[in-house]
């Protein structure tokens, strides 16, 4: 099963939506924040867009497809968070509108996390 989920984020990983681009654009290489992001990567057995092992962070874009599977993500989330992991969500209207709200929504993720 664990193979399963990592060939399917490698498939999501070359099938970036384009919201998912921009965003990776802002993570990758350490330029946020110094940290260091991964794209479409397994964490409790869920495939989370981008996490940062560091700080125990997971981002979500949610798109479109995210208002039919409003019940599954709740679920999903309450069990990522379960194992101490935090994750936030960023839409891809905020995303268009203006990159920067995924910075200030990290920004805002990390200060508790930093200050343990």
């Amino acid at each position: 099963m664990k193979e399963i989920k990592k060939q399917f984020a490698r498939t999501l990983r070359m099938e970036q939506t384009p919201a998912e681009e921009e965003v990776w654009e802002l993570l990758r290489n350490r330029k946020c924040f110094g940290l260091k992001f991964r794209r479409q990567h397994v964490v409790e057995g869920f495939v989370v867009d981008f996490y940062c092992h560091e700080q125990r962070l997971g981002i979500e874009i949610d798109g479109g497809i995210h208002k039919k599977t409003k019940d599954y993500d709740e679920i999903r989330q309450e069990m990522i968070e379960s194992k101490s992991t935090k994750l936030i969500r960023i839409n891809n209207y905020e995303i268009q509108k203006d990159k920067t709200v995924v910075l200030r929504k990290i920004k805002e993720a990390l200060k508790p996390l930093l200050s343990e």
